[in-house]
């Protein structure tokens, strides 16, 4: 058997977002929670369809982009009616402009603010996903206003290029609070290194 680093190559680091990778039922219903019966979903990296079949019994319509035409063969049951099938490249196909939220379900994902920029501009308002904490799952406002990083206070952050993390500062200015709140930025630390 191939180890990951066999199947992704040493010098490939985006080759992280070819490998399917199907998740639990928790994490499924995580997603599940957070969509609405009038949604217009697209799936990016959709695998064998497991999800976007289950998303298409809450929502009005779903797109599932999956990029390995294998691993869409691996769904042998009949699909629903209002579940739309693309096996296309999701970093360079067009995005249908009728989409309310998108589903990003990739934890080593390298190209979270492309497919960010790419889903507001299609008007899309909501991206459920685990790319940028690599665990759990949230849902990031896109057409939200993010302000720039140096303003952020002493907290948890998750900014527009995909980075999350802590900005650090007294420690005696702590306070349980800041676990519960995340500042939505932009131009963080990160971004200079990205």
């Amino acid at each position: 058997m191939n180890s990951v680093v066999d199947v992704i190559g040493k010098q490939d680091e985006t080759a992280w977002e070819k490998i399917w990778s199907p998740y639990d039922a928790a994490t499924y219903r995580a997603v599940l929670e957070k969509l609405f019966k009038d949604d217009v979903v697209l799936e990016i990296g959709a695998g064998d369809l497991r999800l976007a079949i289950l998303m298409a019994q809450i929502s009005r319509k779903v797109y599932a982009i999956e990029i390995q035409r294998d691993v869409l063969e691996l769904q042998s049951q009949s699909l629903p009616d209002n579940l739309i099938v693309l096996n296309e490249d999701a970093l360079t196909f067009p995005f249908p402009i009728d989409i309310s939220a998108a589903v990003l379900l990739m934890r080593h994902c390298t190209h979270f603010q492309h497919y960010a920029e790419r889903l507001k501009n299609a008007g899309c308002q909501r991206l459920i996903t685990n790319a940028r904490w690599g665990m759990g799952i949230e849902e990031v406002l896109l057409q939200l206003n993010r302000i720039p990083y140096r303003q952020a206070q002493m907290g948890w952050y998750a900014c527009w290029c995909g980075s999350a993390g802590f900005k650090v500062g007294a420690a005696e200015a702590y306070s349980p609070e800041m676990d519960l709140n995340i500042q939505e930025v932009i131009n963080c630390p990160q971004c200079v290194v990205c």
